[in-house]
């Protein structure tokens, strides 16, 4: 007989049509009602998920917290999704995924004894490919969802096996029709009666009032009661996910495979609400860059630096939820998100610096006359060569007119230009130098005041930036590229007017319900100024100041002399309504293939033009027919923007949606109403950087391109003094170059260190991880695409050991 498991739950969403402190409240109204029923009935069983929830209510609500936890252990109420909230799968970088399951986990396993068995974002938008990955390393061996819906993925089945490009696999399940009840739930039992697998003749069916919390009410629970009586063909029975997905494997199904991520749904999410996802971005980065520096100041001084950390991340993880992250929540919801996102971003900034300036007081540096010392610190897991800016009054009331030479740490000469202040006052003074720092490490480099001035570069034409590898050529009529020239290879790149700003019309709502490209363009950014505005040593910059109607974009593109690369800073003040921005890149190539970034991987993507959700990079490569056949190509990264698309030969960066604020299909707006709040008006400022390569972007390494983008070097400036430590300084090598560094932390419980790193090419390989202050070496391998975690200790004797996300032994 066929088995129907009716899964008793209710989805609260925290924040949507309300604030979260309306969600705190119906959260504890929810849970109330839930224990009641459990009491009302003894063979009803109640489902839910998210860390942050029962949080809450342990500190708001101990009294029944207690309950809930008797209930836990009773078996009766089941923790599924073993993350601190349900959040949108694709915009997340991958260390948040793995402090969802690091926060939320550990602490299910420290209050109620258990932790989830199951996956469980069943309102969420859409799901990446290395979810799979992701799950098994949180402990989780199953998942269930529910969007996108079949008629936006074709699926050969609700259940089937979910893998990742490394060969991780979980159980998967697509909800059919709704994770929740609104109407009469019989109509809705006897249409999932209707949804069986050929093959699988059992099926979970979710009950219970949702959105705005609620779950089984009475009147459902005696439906089901009436329907157990009155079927002859369906068995119903009270359930959980973790009781279905045991049944399932028992029996020992045959179920089909699927490889890849789960897309399209609201397609319109990935770039809606800018300010959110930049600060995402930003508290991100800003917290992963604090725990490595202070694990350096912890192995270097003796002092690490954590203080608010992991509250930090608790901030940053609660407003990844869904329909916060996506922008699909109302406006005054996001006055609370900048303040959470601020307080992370605080607690980094702190504890940043603290480590860094225990570390930089105790460098012994000598003093010289008219000397600056700067520290740079590098956060990543290889040497980088970065371009430094330092701003300054050392030097006291000077004139413009003076210069400066910088040297290293062996006292060579660095290539070094002045540049404009931020600060418009005489006496303050910035420059830009080039600075080779070491892995994970920091180098110090010294300023000099000089008399003379530096001799100028100047280039003959004022539209044309160009060193000794690119030339890289500008329009006036349309202020883009129309030109990017390998001088050493004989590659041309552009293929037509390159890096401009197109408008597209938009007239969805905010989650762009059933469209899945954004392609009708009403009109172009129109050049009001294309201007040089440096010509150095260093760099050269050309500044281009464009308008749409009532709309100003300024663009600031940047040469540096020793880089093929050319680096855009970009300010918009947006101020039209139901319009998309797109910055388009198009790729001279014959025969190309499109790759997006995601969460500890990279996924290829058909040019058809849909809008697909993408991390830091994208790549268009392939090869040039007429140029002897060639392979190149170009990547495309950015430091705060998920939405983009590839259609035929050229890319395309979005870069903001203007919907009304939380306009839902099919609501019908007012023509007439002018009261409407809409989306990304004003100013937002964003940098992408567009990196033209010979060969496939994987030769390019755009991975660690873009994180130096998106966790750049941190300078001290500091003063002349006796020290112990040297002025040069490394603390983790990696030995293969696609072994990328993605977390170094204090480990949580244990006295040592959490190292996580993952391979970023799809090529197997030995690893040697060297960590120089502990004298200790990681020899690992890793399969295409693996994540590795490993705890090491500071004892000298214990060798490193594997460890999930959990910071568990596996």
């Amino acid at each position: 007989m066929k088995k129907l498991y009716m899964i008793g739950n209710a989805h609260l969403d925290p924040v949507w049509l309300w604030p979260w402190q309306e969600g705190f409240q119906e959260n504890k109204a929810t849970c109330r009602s839930a224990l009641e029923r459990l009491s009302e009935y003894e063979d009803v069983i109640f489902t839910s998920s998210s860390a942050q929830f029962y949080e809450w209510i342990e500190k708001n609500d101990p009294e029944m917290f207690a309950e809930i936890e008797k209930r836990v252990r009773e078996g009766r109420w089941v923790i599924c999704g073993g993350w601190w909230v349900q959040p949108d799968c694709n915009i997340p970088c991958g260390e948040s995924f793995a402090r969802h399951a690091l926060l939320a986990q550990n602490y299910f396993k420290e209050k109620f004894g258990v932790t989830a068995k199951t996956g469980y974002n069943v309102d969420s938008f859409g799901h990446q490919g290395m979810m799979p990955q992701i799950l098994k390393l949180s402990g989780m061996e199953n998942y269930v969802f529910m969007r996108p819906g079949p008629h936006e993925k074709g699926l050969p089945a609700r259940n089937f096996i979910w893998e990742s490009d490394d060969g991780s696999k979980v159980h998967a399940f697509r909800l059919p029709f709704s994770y929740c009840t609104f109407g009469r739930l019989e109509d809705h039992m006897r249409a999932c009666k209707e949804e069986f697998d050929a093959g699988v003749d059992e099926l979970m069916c979710f009950y219970g009032v949702g959105n705005h919390g609620g779950g089984p009410t009475i009147e459902n629970i005696e439906t089901v009661k009436k329907l157990q009586k009155e079927w002859d063909d369906v068995q119903i029975v009270f359930a959980d996910p973790d009781f279905y997905f045991e049944k399932l494997r028992e029996r020992k199904y045959e179920l089909p495979v699927v490889h890849g991520d789960l897309q399209h749904h609201s397609s319109g999410c990935y770039s809606a609400e800018s300010q959110v996802k930049r600060y995402n971005r930003k508290a991100e980065n800003a917290l992963l860059r604090a725990e490595k520096f202070s694990v350096m100041s912890k192995l270097i001084t003796g002092h690490g630096y954590t203080e608010g950390l992991t509250e930090g991340w608790k901030r940053v993880l609660f407003n990844q939820f869904h329909d916060i992250l996506a922008g699909t929540s109302i406006q005054k919801a996001y006055e609370d998100t900048g303040n959470e996102f601020g307080e992370a971003l605080s607690i980094a900034a702190r504890n940043e610096n603290n480590s860094l300036q225990a570390i930089s007081f105790h460098i012994g540096i000598e003093q010289e006359e008219n000397m600056l010392p700067a520290v740079v610190f590098n956060p990543h897991g290889w040497e980088v060569e970065e371009y430094v800016e330092v701003e300054t009054g050392m030097f006291g009331n000077s004139c413009r007119g003076e210069s400066y030479i910088v040297k290293d740490s062996s006292g060579h000469v660095v290539p070094s230009q002045k540049i404009s202040s931020d600060a418009k006052v005489n006496g303050r003074n910035r420059i830009v130098f080039q600075a080779c720092v070491p892995s994970l490490g920091y180098a110090v480099f010294r300023i000099y005041a000089v008399e003379q001035e530096q001799e100028q570069e100047h280039t003959s034409c004022a539209l044309v930036l160009e060193n000794e590898k690119v030339r890289v050529q500008f329009e006036e009529k349309t202020g883009a590229m129309v030109s990017i020239w390998d001088k050493e290879n004989k590659i041309e790149y552009c293929d037509g007017v390159f890096g401009r700003a197109v408008v597209v019309k938009d007239n969805s709502d905010t989650w762009s319900h059933g469209v899945t490209r954004f392609h009708e363009t009403e009109g172009f950014f129109v050049p009001q100024s294309v201007k040089k505005t440096e010509d150095g040593p260093v760099r050269s910059s050309i500044r281009v100041i464009s308008k749409y109607k009532n709309s100003t974009l300024v663009q600031i593109y940047t040469l540096y002399k020793e880089d093929s690369s050319v680096r855009v800073s970009a300010k918009i003040n947006w101020q039209e309504k139901f319009r998309c921005v797109k910055i388009q890149f198009p790729v001279a190539l014959d025969q190309y293939r499109g790759i997006y970034e995601i969460p500890f991987g990279c996924i290829e993507k058909a040019c058809n033009g849909e809008e697909e959700p993408v991390q830091r990079w994208m790549d268009l490569s392939g090869m040039q027919e007429d140029n002897h056949k060639v392979i190149c190509g170009v990547g495309i990264l950015n430091d705060c923007k998920y939405s983009a698309c590839m259609e035929h030969n050229c890319m395309e960066m979005t870069v903001l949606r203007s919907p009304v604020y939380a306009h839902h299909n099919p609501y019908i707006l007012d023509e007439e109403e002018d009261d409407y709040q809409f989306t990304d008006q004003g100013i937002q400022n964003f940098c992408y950087t567009i990196v033209p390569h010979l060969g496939t972007g994987k030769e390019a390494h755009l991975v660690q391109r873009a994180e130096e983008l998106n966790q750049p070097c941190v300078t001290v400036i500091e003063t002349y003094h006796k020290g112990d430590y040297p002025q040069k300084a490394e603390l983790l090598t990696v030995s293969e170059s696609h072994v990328v560094l993605s977390a170094l932390k204090k480990a949580e419980k244990d006295r040592g260190y959490i190292v996580r790193l993952y391979e970023t090419e799809g090529k197997a390989c030995q690893a040697e991880i060297c960590l120089h202050f502990l004298e200790k070496t990681i020899h690992a391998e890793f399969k295409p695409y693996e994540i590795k975690t490993f705890l090491v200790s500071e004892s000298v004797d214990a060798e490193p050991a594997k460890v999930n996300f959990l910071e568990w032994e596996e």
